[in-house]
């Protein structure tokens, strides 16, 4: 099967990629999706973030065209899900649906490119994706990364404006993993949109920039991984103590009564704590009497300041 490389049409100009406006999707009694209301921008890389049961796969699917929404309004370039995919104006990698068996990898990314309006070539979506050493290759003999692999080809076969990915490295060594990034990064710099799902919070603080994370089907956090971090509040110190502090000791109770505490952590000599306001909880460990060494002050992690975030919010069920 061979493919040729469409010339691209023009588009209709838009500044808006995706628009969700108070939209509403449930199963029986649970709300998945609670009034959801977000906007996507052309050449944005977009970390989609929450725990289990945020609503996360559901936002996907309505984005898609998977499901339909039960209220509200889901817009893609100004159309609806289903016309943007038919369109080929959308890619996706999602984990649900299984590959070919008894084909290549050849045939199947082919076949992607046969179908999509405005193919690549194959060997450069091959190469791209990093499977064209295993191009023939059957595709029920691959290993978990590189059936990722093919995934991620089959989500750019063609010249889509819009990628989605859900848990797209999960499976890949981490040199598959900085090669799939760099890929991405390339794609967004080409004026595309990516939007990925991911539970590597190093990914999302590495590579968004911009973080979304959802909370009982809304939107708990919105803006850059350093605004997330922020938002969280807390701040993470750091110091080692030369006498025992552990739970039943004097020195530890007192440690664990200073202010603003959000958690305690010693390991041998070593301290960590979270407070709400770092200053207020230094000056009050000075006030113990103590001479911590090695003090450090740092802001969240964008995996601590997550589970910070979802926690508060959990605790306000």
């Amino acid at each position: 099967m061979t493919t040729t490389t469409a010339t691209r049409t023009a588009q209709p100009a838009t500044d808006t990629v995706v628009s969700f406006e108070n939209v509403t999707k449930s199963y029986g009694t649970v709300r998945a999706v609670d009034g959801l209301s977000l906007t996507l921008h052309p050449g944005e890389t977009v970390a989609l973030l929450g725990p289990n049961g945020a609503g996360k796969s559901t936002t996907l699917d309505l984005l898609l065209g998977l499901r339909p929404a039960d209220s509200g309004s889901v817009r893609l370039f100004g159309t609806t899900p289903r016309e943007a995919v038919a369109a080929g104006r959308v890619g996706a990698m999602l984990q649900s649906g299984g590959l070919m068996e008894e084909v290549t990898v050849r045939e199947i990314v082919a076949l992607g490119c046969a179908l999509h309006p405005r193919p690549h070539p194959v060997d450069q979506v091959l190469s791209r994706a990093g499977i064209d050493k295993i191009a023939d290759r059957k595709v029920d003999k691959l290993s978990g990364g590189q059936e990722q692999r093919v995934r991620f080809a089959l989500a750019t076969v063609g010249d889509s404006d819009l990628i989605v990915l859900d848990e797209p490295t999960t499976g890949m060594d981490v040199t598959s993993r900085q090669s799939f990034w760099a890929t991405m990064r390339e794609q967004a710099d080409q004026g595309r949109t990516v939007l990925f799902a991911t539970h590597y919070l190093e990914e999302a603080d590495a590579i968004a920039d911009r973080v979304i994370v959802l909370s009982k089907g809304r939107v708990l956090a919105d803006g850059t991984a350093a605004e997330i971090k922020a938002k969280a509040g807390a701040r993470k110190i750091t110091f080692d103590v030369t006498e025992p502090a552990g739970p039943s000791t004097p020195m530890g109770a007192r440690l664990r009564e200073l202010p603003f505490l959000t958690s305690f952590e010693q390991r041998g000599d070593t301290v960590r704590i979270q407070s709400r306001d770092a200053d207020a909880t230094v000056h009050a460990l000075y006030a113990l009497g103590l001479y911590p060494r090695n003090l450090e002050v740092a802001g969240l992690g964008l995996e601590q300041a997550f589970i910070a975030l979802t926690e508060a919010e959990e605790a306000t069920k």
